[in-house]
């Protein structure tokens, strides 16, 4: 059977995937020409009808969800201040995502951000115990 902290880092990690490809799926559908004007429709329920009847939408929400699901999970067995800097992955993720899959500039700064993000996670994983 796999250790505890095994398992924890496995969750937390499953947990922020998911909400980074939830931020995929979501540009995705909100990035069609007939989302972005029902998005834009000043008519909140004719909005709401069009973004449920949208896969890639509908899709990113129910991950977002899921995501959720197990992050609560995490919550349940280790301590918030361990737990939360891992979040920060999903803004590397999401980069990389769009990067892989929109097309999305990744300039210097963005990249020197990402590395800034990534040294803290560390610092925080390796002086926590999960």
């Amino acid at each position: 059977m796999l250790s505890s902290q095994f398992q924890i880092y496995f969750l937390i990690l499953f947990s922020v995937s998911s909400s980074a490809v939830a931020q995929l799926l979501l540009k995705i559908g909100m990035s069609q020409p007939s989302m972005q004007n029902r998005a834009a429709d000043a008519n909140w329920l004719t909005s709401i009808l069009a973004l449920m009847q949208n896969y890639w939408v509908v899709g990113g929400l129910g991950l977002y969800f899921f995501g959720a699901l197990v992050w609560l999970k995490v919550l349940a067995k280790v301590e918030l201040s361990f737990a939360y800097p891992f979040v920060g992955l999903g803004f590397i993720l999401t980069m990389v995502f769009g990067k892989l899959f929109l097309g999305d500039a990744i300039t210097l700064q963005r990249f020197l951000g990402t590395c800034l993000v990534i040294s803290g996670v560390l610092l925080i994983a390796i002086d926590s115990k999960a």
